[in-house]
């Protein structure tokens, strides 16, 4: 199987895996396609930046910088909380088999494999936060740039 079917399938499991989390979380009907769009996109970008040797903690940033992107641009033209997409859209970012092995680990007495597996997985999951944050942060900037300029233009 090539690279690119294996991309295609991955986006189609995080199609599958958000629409889950949308279910769960009870997403308004209107707002599951563009959802579950959000949440495989950013799968895709974690993917895709892993094909390209980054290293987890690095694709889990910009996949949450592509997320929260694109539950800024969703909530601005559906007129929505971009939390509706944020989280079903994260959800597939989420290190969860890090702390399954880092647990396991911990079961097992491997104190060395268990701190090695459980500080990347933290590390992982501050890169998601952070993404999130400086792309919220970024567009609160540029939203107040545009107001400045335009009331300078006044």
């Amino acid at each position: 199987m090539n690279e690119l079917s294996t991309l295609c399938l991955q986006f189609f499991f995080a199609l599958f895996a958000t629409c889950g989390f949308c279910i769960i979380f009870r997403v308004p009907l209107k707002n599951i396609p563009i959802c579950i769009i959000v949440g495989a996109s950013g799968w895709l970008s974690y993917q895709i930046s892993m094909y390209y040797d980054a290293s987890p903690v690095l694709s889990c940033f910009l996949a949450s910088c592509v997320v929260g992107l694109l539950s800024d641009i969703c909530s601005r033209i559906f007129k929505e909380a971009s939390t509706i997409f944020i989280i079903p859209g994260i959800l597939c970012l989420v290190p969860g088999s890090g702390m399954y092995h880092t647990m396991d680990a911990m079961l097992k007495h491997d104190v060395s494999g268990s701190a090695s597996i459980g500080a990347q997985t933290l590390m992982m999951a501050g890169s998601t936060a952070a993404g999130l944050l400086m792309i919220g942060a970024l567009i609160r900037v540029i939203q107040s740039l545009i107001r400045k300029t335009a009331s300078l233009k006044k």
